[in-house]
C-alpha cells in the first residue's frame, strides 16, 4: 500500500529513496540512516507517514524531551512496549540503566512483542541532541543491529550535517540523506492543498500567490507560512463576504490585504502576538505601537544588565564619540571638580555653539562599535561587571527582540557595530526602573 499522493507532496524522491532502503517487512534493512536538513523541509513528516502507512514496528522519540540517555532509552523501550496495545493499557513501566541493560532489554521486548523477525525502526527526531549526551550513545545506536543481532534500523534525524557528528574516535558510517529545501513551486503546491471546502481551490492558490510573493524572500519556513496563510486569509476574504468583489477580482483584494501583510512582515518569527491579537488588530486597523505585544515593545521586561547594555547603546547612537571621555571617563570627572565652574561653563558654551545646528536626534541613531558600547556600560554601572558570556548573550537577545540592530562590519579587521532602535521615551523608562537620568549623559540635553 503506498502513500497516496496528497499525503507527502513535493518528495517523491525521498520517499522513493527510503522505500528502495527499507525493502521487504523480514529483509534486513541498513543498520543505521542519517536524514538532514534545514526546519520544516518535511522529515519528520515523511518518515511518520511512510511507517504508519506501511505499519511497520516503530519507535519515534523526540530528543529535545530527553535530556539524559537514561530517559532516551526508557523512552524507546516502553514505546516499543506497547506496539500492540494503547499507551492506556500499558500499565508497566521499563527501566534501563545503561546500554548494556537497553541491549538485553530491548532483545526481551522485540521478542514478547512478536517484532523479532522483521525491521524495528527506532527514529530519532532532533538527534542534533545526541552530542550533549555520553559519548558512546550515537556510535551505539549507529551499531545498534550488529549489538543486539536483531532486524533494527536506526533512524536520525538533524538539521545539521553528518560531518558535525562523527566522533572523532571512528565510527559505523551510516547511510546519509539530505532533504532540500522547499522551492517556491513546492510550497506554493503544499500550502494551496490547504485551501477550505468553502472556497475554490483557484481563489485560494491566488491568495497564496500573492502571501509567497510578500514573505517568500525573508521566510521560506513551512510552518510559518502556512500560520501566516490562516491568519490573513479571513481579511484577504472579506471583500467578497460582504459581496464589494467576487473570487476574479485580485486587484482589489490585492489593495484591501496588502496593509495587513505589511503589517504582518514586522512579526515574522518572533511570535510577539497571539492569533487573538492579530485578529483585534486586523478589525481595529489598529497602528503597530498601539497593541500590546507588538514589534513596538511598548512593554517589554529585560534582565538588570541588559537595561544597562540597552541604555549603553542608546548613549553610543546619539552621543558623538569625542564626549565619550567627557561623561564617563570617571577620572577626568574626578579631576574636572577641582576645576573651576566658570572655566567649565566657558567651555561647554564654545563646545556646543560650534555644533547648535545639529541635533544627533534628528539625523537618528548612528552605528558603534561593540567595545565602546561595553566601555560606556562600565562606566554607567554601579557594580563591577566582567565580559562574561552572559553580557555577551544578552546584547544578542537585544539583537533578538530588535532592540538593537547589528549593522555589519566596515571592513575584515573591524568588528561588529549596533545601532539603538528604541526611542528617547522608551529608554527613559528603562532608566527610570534602575534609578538612572539617561538626560545628563545625553549631548543634545547639554
Amino acid at each position: 500500500m503506498l502513500p497516496s499522493e496528497n499525503a507527502v507532496l513535493c518528495r517523491e524522491s525521498q520517499v522513493s529513496a527510503l522505500l528502495a532502503l527499507f525493502g521487504e517487512r523480514h529483509h534486513f534493512s541498513f543498520p543505521s540512516i542519517f536524514i538532514y536538513g534545514h526546519t520544516a523541509s518535511g522529515k519528520t513528516y515523511v518518515m511518520e507517514t511512510l511507517l504508519k502507512t506501511w505499519e511497520l514496528p516503530h519507535v519515534i522519540v523526540n530528543c529535545v524531551e530527553c535530556f539524559t540517555s537514561r530517559i532516551l532509552l526508557e523512552q524507546v523501550l516502553n514505546q516499543l512496549n506497547c506496539l500492540n496495545s494503547s499507551k492506556d493499557e500499558c500499565t508497566s513501566y521499563i527501566s534501563c540503566d545503561s546500554f548494556n541493560d537497553f541491549v538485553r532489554l530491548f532483545k526481551k521486548v522485540t521478542q514478547d512483542q512478536g517484532v523479532d523477525d522483521q525491521t524495528v525502526y527506532i527514529v530519532l527526531d532532533k538527534a542534533d541532541y545526541l552530542r550533549e549526551m555520553e559519548a558512546n550513545l550515537l556510535p551505539a545506536f549507529l551499531r545498534l543491529q550488529e549489538l543486539t543481532n536483531r532486524n533494527v534500523t536506526v533512524i536520525f534525524l538533524s538539521q545539521i550535517v553528518w560531518e558535525k557528528f562523527r566522533p572523532n574516535t571512528g565510527c559505523f558510517e551510516p547511510f546519509i540523506m539530505y532533504f532540500p529545501d522547499y522551492s517556491i513551486g513546492h510550497l506554493q503546491k503544499i500550502l494551496s492543498h490547504d485551501h477550505p471546502p468553502e472556497y475554490s481551490a483557484d481563489f485560494y492558490a491566488a491568495y497564496i500567490n500573492i502571501l509567497l510573493g510578500v514573505f517568500y524572500t525573508v521566510c521560506r519556513d513551512l510552518k510559518e507560512l502556512r500560520h501566516l496563510a490562516a491568519l490573513n486569509f479571513s481579511k484577504y476574504c472579506e471583500p467578497v463576504v460582504k459581496g464589494e468583489a467576487n473570487e476574479r477580482d485580485t486587484r482589489k483584494l490585492w489593495r484591501n490585504i496588502e496593509p495587513h501583510l505589511k503589517k504582518a512582515m514586522h512579526t515574522v518569527y518572533l511570535r510577539e502576538i497571539s492569533s487573538s491579537q492579530w485578529e483585534k488588530l486586523q478589525q481595529d486597523d489598529t497602528e503597530m505601537g498601539q497593541l500590546k505585544g507588538l514589534s513596538a515593545h511598548s512593554h517589554v521586561e529585560l534582565p538588570y544588565y541588559s537595561k544597562f547594555i540597552l541604555i549603553a547603546a542608546y548613549l553610543a547612537s546619539y552621543n558623538p564619540t569625542r564626549t565619550d571621555k567627557r561623561f564617563f571617563l570617571k577620572a577626568v570627572e574626578q579631576k574636572s571638580k577641582s576645576a573651576s565652574q566658570h572655566h567649565g561653563k566657558i567651555k561647554k558654551a564654545s563646545f556646543t555653539k560650534k555644533h547648535e545646528k545639529t541635533s544627533n536626534h534628528l539625523l537618528g541613531p548612528k552605528p558603534f562599535p561593540l567595545d565602546r558600547l561595553l566601555a560606556i556600560l562600565y562606566s554607567i554601572v554601579d557594580s563591577r561587571v566582567a565580559p562574561t558570556a552572559n553580557i555577551f548573550s544578552q546584547i544578542t537577545s537585544l539583537v533578538t527582540l530588535q532592540l538593537l540592530t547589528l549593522v555589519g562590519h566596515d571592513d575584515q579587521l573591524d568588528g561588529p557595530k549596533y545601532k539603538c532602535t528604541v526611542s528617547l521615551d522608551f529608554v527613559r523608562a528603562i532608566a527610570r526602573t534602575v534609578n538612572f537620568d539617561i538626560i545628563k549623559y545625553l549631548y543634545d540635553f547639554l
